[in-house]
């Protein structure tokens, strides 16, 4: 099942729980898709749709951050909480150890520029794997 046909169904139940914080979320995450959809013009492959998961993700832990500074407890409880519904989408995310381990079977060694490790990295790894840790690891691994 597409991941859009997926959170509409989820959308769907979540109306009928009248679970508000959920229905927020993935109206969110359905419009940014369907967004997409209008600007390829053309139904999304799996790996886009995953990548505007993720991107919904990226910037909520960035909200998630500058609530934790300012110590906003609520806002800090609803954005662990839409994270946790947005990780609901995604594929099983790759460990360190397991990211390090395919990027050393891809080709990344010691001396490499950034660019072409990560040139290397993200067909392997992008969806698998959150793009902090990719560059984490190539980081390590190239210095």
């Amino acid at each position: 099942m597409k991941m859009k046909d997926l959170i509409m169904k989820d959308l769907i139940q979540a109306m009928k729980a009248k679970d508000a914080r959920k229905k927020g979320v993935l109206q969110l995450v359905k419009a940014g898709l369907e967004n997409a959809e209008k600007v390829k013009r053309s139904p999304l492959d799996e790996k886009e749709e995953i990548q505007i998961v993720q991107r919904e993700i990226k910037q909520t832990k960035d909200y998630l951050a500058e609530a934790e500074k300012l110590g906003r407890t609520d806002s800090v409880e609803d954005a662990n909480a839409k994270i946790d519904i947005l990780y609901g989408y995604l594929p099983n995310q790759m460990s360190e150890d397991e990211v390090r381990a395919a990027l050393i079977q891809s080709g990344v060694v010691a001396g490499m520029s950034m660019g072409d490790a990560m040139k290397i990295a993200m067909p392997v790894l992008s969806g698998k794997a959150e793009n902090a840790t990719i560059s984490k690891m190539v980081k390590h691994l190239i210095s």
